[in-house]
């Protein structure tokens, strides 16, 4: 729960996967670097030179670097590795010595499962061990997702690197993503469930409709806080130094109540041009999305999801963590009722986004019609757009109807889909 609100402020709850990502490497005495993976992809082996990627000895351009890694075989999706090494050198003066790197994943990509962060962990986890670092608190987690958003340049929140990095096995990891405020995980109830059915959509956070989303939502954002006296200076010393503390809401929109919204800002257009916003606002605070001049941006919607999302999640820990247990029915059948229609509500709220997709929404109509069957509600994870439906199941009869749509789902577009369990 959380998903596309990490970046506006919103609670989170995550929770790891079984798969795993493994990296393994070794350090060399020249100034090559090699990324080799074991996914499906046209070029599994990357092969570049600190030479080529730096301006001069002693300047690391992220910009430049992204720029470079696109024009070579295979940079698309060794960025996020390569990305790691050039955010440790750079933050962390780690020495621009040669390297070999093997990833071998299980973690699939384009599911909304967060395969782009557990790389990214697992990288910076094993250049730790090799370049004999230390990170304190969320360190760890933050370089990762500078390595995504300045060298990959996707345009995540911080949410996967730090369920990646903190997450516990049949846990939910409270996240606070103001920025990075983890709370200790909670155990999942006896005999419940999350389990994840791909829709077989390719999920992508780099992707035009993510990053439009989470663009409209700062939109969404300046015209609220332009509306109630701030400067568009201040919002530009926002985006230049990160601080949010003098800005309306402290910066996010998650900090309003869902009435505070409806109230006061309902009249945000639902529609806007970017080259109109440009033209008479110029900012957004967020560093790492950029308003473009022929995109219509959602900025309503955008920016209602975050307000309800944190609220929903917020009830929704609450209510997990004193769930009535098995030996009252009733009790325990109401309550798991009531935190399934917060996650269809979740899900209904993505595709009023515009990041619903003709599959994931047949995946969570196909759970609504097995109401009564153990299982309980259904949505869409991560960046949306496709990958990932997460559905709440109770009890053995839950995961065995689970099994159930994912076999039925699979033949029906006869199609060999993953079931995260």
């Amino acid at each position: 729960m959380g998903g596309i609100a990490d970046y506006s402020g919103s609670l989170v709850l995550q929770m790891p996967i079984r798969e795993r990502t493994v990296v393994m490497l070794a350090l060399r005495n020249d100034t090559t670097i090699r990324v080799r993976t074991q996914q499906p992809v046209s070029h599994p082996l990357f092969e570049t030179d600190w030479r080529q990627l730096l301006v001069t000895d002693d300047f690391i351009d992220y910009q430049r670097i992204r720029k470079i890694l696109t024009t070579l075989p295979g940079g698309d999706w060794a960025a996020y590795a390569v990305g790691c090494l050039v955010v440790l050198a750079k933050e962390k003066g780690v020495a621009r010595t040669g390297i070999d790197i093997w990833i071998d994943s299980q973690v699939p990509p384009g599911k909304g499962v967060s395969s782009s962060a557990a790389l990214e962990v697992a990288v910076i986890r094993a250049l730790a061990e090799a370049h004999q670092l230390t990170f304190t608190g969320t360190e760890l987690p933050v370089l990762a997702q500078k390595a995504e958003n300045r060298v990959a340049g996707a345009p995540c929140g911080l949410m996967d690197q730090l369920a990646c990095h903190f997450g516990e096995p049949g846990k939910l990891l409270p996240i606070l993503c103001q920025p990075d405020h983890v709370s200790d995980a909670i155990p999942l109830p006896e005999g419940v469930r999350f389990v994840g059915i791909d829709s077989g959509v390719r999920h992508a956070v780099g992707g035009g409709t993510y990053g439009t989303v989470r663009t409209a939502a700062f939109m969404g954002y300046t015209l609220m806080a332009l509306y109630d006296g701030a400067y568009p200076h201040e919002l530009q010393r926002s985006r230049d130094t990160g601080q949010r503390d003098h800005l309306l809401y402290n910066g996010y929109l998650a900090n309003l109540t869902p009435r505070e919204f409806e109230d006061r800002y309902a009249w945000l257009p639902a529609q806007f041009k970017g080259g109109d916003f440009i033209e008479k606002y110029s900012v957004t605070i967020d560093p790492v999305t950029e308003v473009r001049l022929n995109v219509t941006y959602p900025v309503l919607q955008a920016a209602r999801h975050p307000v309800y999302e944190n609220t929903r999640v917020q009830y929704f820990s609450l209510l997990l963590q004193h769930l009535p247990p098995t030996t009252d029915p009733p009790a325990r059948e109401k309550a798991l009722n009531q935190l399934g229609a917060w996650m269809y509500q979740s899900h209904d709220s993505y595709s009023a986004c515009g990041l619903g997709s003709e599959q994931t929404d047949e995946l969570v109509r196909l759970v609504r019609d097995h109401a009564g069957q153990g299982v309980y509600g259904a949505k869409i994870t991560g960046g949306g757009g496709g990958g990932t439906v997460c559905v709440l199941c109770d009890g053995a009869k839950g995961l065995e109807t689970v099994r159930r749509i994912h076999e039925s789902y699979q033949q029906r577009h006869g199609v060999a889909v993953h079931l995260f369990v």
